[in-house]
C-alpha cells in the first residue's frame, strides 16, 4: 500500500513532470536536423536549389509561428485547476501535426505516394515544424507555473534540451538508418509523437513550493551540461574517426542511460518531499493532486491585445529582432561564410554541428545565471539580455575581423548569445506579462526571429554578397565584412534597446518580482 502511495504521488509530482518535459524536449527537433534529409527530399522530388529553400522557409515559419499553441495552451491548461484539460491537450496537438507532416514527407521521398505538388510540399514541412511550438509552449508553460521562483533556470534547462535535441536525433540517424534519410524521416514522424504521447499525461500543472527545489534544479542542470559535453565529444569523435557500429550502437546505449538520469532526480526530490509531509496532506495531495496550496500570487496577468498595448512589449520584440534575427542570419549564411574565408567543408560542418551545442550553453547559462543574480543581487533579468546582445555584437566583429580561426571563436561566441535569448525572451514576458497568457504572448514575440532573418540575410547579406560575388561565389574577408559589422550595429541598438527596457522595468522588479521570490521563500523553499 506505501509504495502504490508513493507511486501516485511521484507521477503527480512536478518532478515527474518535470522529467517527462525533459524528455519531450529532447524528442522534438527535427527542424534541427533538415540537412540531413534535405538532399534526398531535392532529389526525389526534382527540385532546384530555390525550390528547396522555399521549402526550407516553410520549416522556419513553423517552428517560430506558435501563436496558436499558446491560444490553446491559455485556454485548457493556463492557472492549473481552474481550467478544463491540461498541457497534454497542446502536446497532443503538436503530436499529430508533426506526425502527418512528417508521415507524408516520407511517404513522398519513399514514392508511397504520387510527386506532390510544392505547395503541399511546403504545408507538410510547415505542419511538421508547426508541432514543435506546441512542446515547447507546454513544456516550458507548464515548468514556468510549477517552479515560478526558478523561473529562469527552468526554462534555461527546457528551452536547452530542446536546443540539444537536434544532435540527439542526428546520433538516432548515424546509429538506426544506415544513411538512409528517408528512413530517417520515417522516424522523425513516429518518435517524437509516441514519445510526446507516450508522456503527454505526466505534464502537469503543480503550483505547490516543495522541499530544495534549488538544489534538485541544479542537479538537472547537471546532467544537461553532461549530455551537452558527452554530445560534443561525440561530434569532435565523428569529425576525427570512422566509428564502426559496434560503437555507435554501444555510445547511443549511453546517451539513453544518460536521458535516463532525471528519473531519478525525480524520485530523490520527491522522496525528500515526502518525508517533510504528514499522512494528512499526503492523502490530500494523492486525490487532488492539482491543489494549490500557497495561493494565488502571480499579480495581475496580460492577454495577447493588453501586452501589444505597452511600450514594454514592443521594446522587448524589437530587441528580438535585432537579437535572434542576427543571430538566425549567422547560421543561415555559415557554409558561404566558411567557404569564402577559405575553411575546409569538414570545419564547416564542425561550425554547423558545435552550433546546437553554443546554443544549448546560451540556453541553459542565460536562464541559470539569471536566476542566481536575480536571487543574489535582484538584477532584473533585461540586463542580462543587453549584456548578451553587447556580447553578440563583438562575435559579429570578429567574423567580420576575418583573422585566421576567427569563425571558432565569432560562431561560439553569437551561438551563445544567440541561444541566451531564448531563454530569457520567455522568462522576461512571464515577469512582465504573467503566466496566464505568457505562451501566446512570447510565441508572438517569437515572431521577431524570422522577421530579422529576413531583413538581415535578404536584405543586407544576401544583397551585399551578390554585389561583391563574381558569379555565383565569392572568395575573400570583403564578402561578409560590411554585412557582419552591419549586423554588429544592430545587435548593438538591440542591446540599447533591451537595456532601455531594463530601466523602465527596474522598479517593477523590485516591488512585484523580487516580493514574489521572497514569498515563495517564506513557503518552505
Amino acid at each position: 500500500m506505501e509504495i502504490h502511495t508513493h507511486l501516485r504521488l511521484l507521477t503527480n509530482s512536478k518532478w515527474m513532470a518535470t522529467a517527462a518535459s525533459i524528455w519531450i524536449q529532447c524528442a522534438v527537433g527535427p527542424s534541427y536536423t533538415f540537412g540531413i534529409y534535405s538532399p534526398a527530399l531535392k532529389a526525389s522530388q526534382g527540385y532546384d536549389q530555390s525550390t528547396l529553400d522555399t521549402v526550407s522557409v516553410f520549416k522556419d515559419i513553423g517552428a517560430n509561428a506558435g501563436v496558436l499553441s499558446g491560444l490553446l495552451y491559455a485556454a485548457v491548461a493556463a492557472g492549473g485547476r481552474r481550467r478544463v484539460g491540461g498541457p497534454w491537450v497542446v502536446i497532443a496537438a503538436g503530436a499529430v501535426q508533426c506526425f502527418v507532416g512528417y508521415f507524408f514527407m516520407w511517404a513522398a521521398v519513399a514514392g508511397v505516394i504520387q510527386r506532390p505538388p510544392v505547395a503541399a510540399m511546403c504545408l507538410f514541412m510547415f505542419l511538421a515544424a508547426h508541432g514543435q511550438t506546441f512542446f515547447n509552449t507546454s513544456n516550458v508553460v507548464c515548468g514556468v507555473e510549477n517552479f515560478s521562483s526558478y523561473s529562469g533556470t527552468i526554462v534555461g534547462i527546457l528551452k536547452g534540451f530542446l536546443g540539444l535535441s537536434g544532435a540527439m536525433l542526428i546520433q538516432v540517424y548515424k546509429t538506426i538508418c544506415q544513411g538512409k534519410p528517408s528512413t530517417f524521416l520515417l522516424i522523425l514522424a513516429i518518435l517524437p509523437a509516441s514519445v510526446s504521447l507516450s508522456l503527454m499525461l505526466l505534464v502537469r500543472i503543480h503550483e505547490s513550493t516543495t522541499t530544495n527545489e534549488k538544489k534538485h534544479l541544479n542537479f538537472l542542470s547537471a546532467v544537461a551540461l553532461t549530455i551537452s559535453a558527452y554530445l560534443m565529444t561525440l561530434i569532435i569523435l565523428d569529425n576525427i574517426f570512422t566509428l564502426s557500429m559496434s560503437a555507435r550502437i554501444s555510445t547511443f546505449v549511453f546517451l539513453l542511460l544518460l536521458l535516463a538520469s532525471p528519473l531519478g532526480i525525480a524520485i530523490k526530490a520527491e522522496s525528500e518531499n515526502m518525508i517533510k509531509k504528514t499522512p494528512e496532506t499526503l492523502s490530500i495531495e494523492i486525490h487532488n493532486p492539482l491543489l494549490v496550496t500557497e495561493g494565488d500570487h502571480k499579480g495581475e496577468d496580460m492577454n495577447i491585445l493588453q501586452a501589444m498595448g505597452t511600450v514594454n512589449f514592443w521594446l522587448l520584440f524589437l530587441a528580438m529582432v535585432c537579437g535572434l534575427g542576427s543571430g538566425m542570419a549567422t547560421i543561415n549564411n555559415m557554409s558561404q561564410l566558411g567557404q569564402s574565408l577559405g575553411y575546409t567543408s569538414l570545419e564547416i560542418t564542425s561550425f554547423v554541428s558545435l552550433w546546437s551545442i553554443w546554443n544549448f550553453l546560451g540556453r541553459f547559462g542565460a536562464g541559470f545565471l539569471s536566476d542566481y543574480f536575480l536571487h543574489t543581487r535582484g538584477w532584473a533579468r533585461p540586463v542580462l539580455s543587453a549584456a548578451t546582445l553587447a556580447a553578440m555584437s563583438a562575435g559579429h566583429i570578429i567574423i567580420a575581423s576575418g583573422f585566421a580561426g576567427n569563425l571558432y571563436l565569432g560562431s561560439m561566441l553569437v551561438g551563445i548569445c544567440y541561444g541566451s535569448q531564448w531563454s530569457l525572451m520567455p522568462t522576461i514576458t512571464s515577469e512582465i506579462f504573467g503566466v496566464r497568457h505568457m505562451g501566446t504572448i512570447f510565441n508572438t514575440i517569437a515572431i521577431a526571429s524570422p522577421v530579422g532573418s529576413y531583413i538581415l540575410s535578404v536584405r543586407v547579406i544576401g544583397y551585399i554578397y551578390d554585389k561583391e560575388a563574381s558569379g555565383n561565389t565569392c572568395f575573400g574577408t570583403h564578402c561578409f565584412m560590411l554585412s557582419f559589422f552591419i549586423m554588429a550595429a544592430v545587435a548593438c541598438i538591440g542591446a540599447v534597446i533591451v537595456l532601455a527596457l531594463f530601466f523602465r522595468t527596474k522598479r517593477f522588479y523590485e516591488l512585484v518580482v523580487l516580493r514574489k521570490l521572497q514569498y515563495a521563500s517564506g513557503q518552505g523553499n
